[in-house]
């Protein structure tokens, strides 16, 4: 079935804006899935997973951060990561009100470190994390990691990371994964930080839909 536009307002809240896919036997569970810094919700990694899981019975909201609404290109400032947040809380306020029972919230890169600080902050507002290439550090730069909020996670969080990824090395993910007290698995998969399609894309969707199967 085909994504449908949607678009979501309230009140002193950023918009939400993107593409949601219904699936053809729902179950209870939904997923809000966002972007890097460089990309939107038209990313082929977004698209490809909103498929796969909304074939598994999952309602799926693959959906622009407001930065990205803001402006079609370039990267997020460093201040409009608290609206940015504040937008993903939104979206899955949005999902919840179709009906869904459990939602998870997934982001790749830039996406899912704004989508870990959220549910660091708010414990209640998400069933699970998928985190997509977490940007564990600046390339190059292993003393700035992006950890401090890792330890007030208290969903399951999903890691998947490509081996060749200058943002973290599999060994610097892995140390990481630890500071989380919720359970929290890592895939790894043969690639760099846009997770490379070395591994065919097909293989590799399902791998971490597959890896995901903890929620159910």
């Amino acid at each position: 079935m085909a994504a449908e536009p949607f678009t979501a307002t309230a009140a002193g809240l950023p918009a939400v804006r993107g593409f949601l896919h219904r699936p053809s036997s729902p179950s209870p569970d939904g997923l809000v899935l966002t972007h890097g810094a460089g990309g939107n919700a038209d990313a082929r990694l977004l698209v490809d997973l909103a498929v796969a899981f909304s074939e598994s019975g999952m309602t799926v909201l693959r959906c622009d951060l407001p930065f990205r609404q803001a402006r079609r290109t370039g990267p997020p400032s460093r201040s409009s990561a608290p609206l940015d947040r504040s937008g993903l809380a939104h979206a899955v306020a949005a999902v919840r009100a179709l009906g869904v029972g459990r939602v998870f919230l997934g982001g790749q890169s830039y996406g899912g470190r704004q989508a870990s600080m959220l549910a660091a902050d708010e414990p209640a507002l998400v069933t699970g994390l998928l985190l997509l290439s977490y940007p564990l550090h600046p390339p190059g730069r292993l003393g700035q990691l992006r950890t401090a909020h890792f330890p007030k996670i208290r969903v399951p969080v999903v890691f998947i990371h490509g081996t060749s990824d200058p943002f973290g090395s599999p060994e610097e993910i892995e140390a990481a994964r630890a500071l989380i007290t919720a359970p929290a698995s890592l895939t790894l998969t043969d690639g760099g930080h846009d997770l490379g399609y070395r591994t065919p894309r097909r293989e590799l969707i399902e791998r971490i839909v597959g890896a995901c199967a903890s929620w159910r």
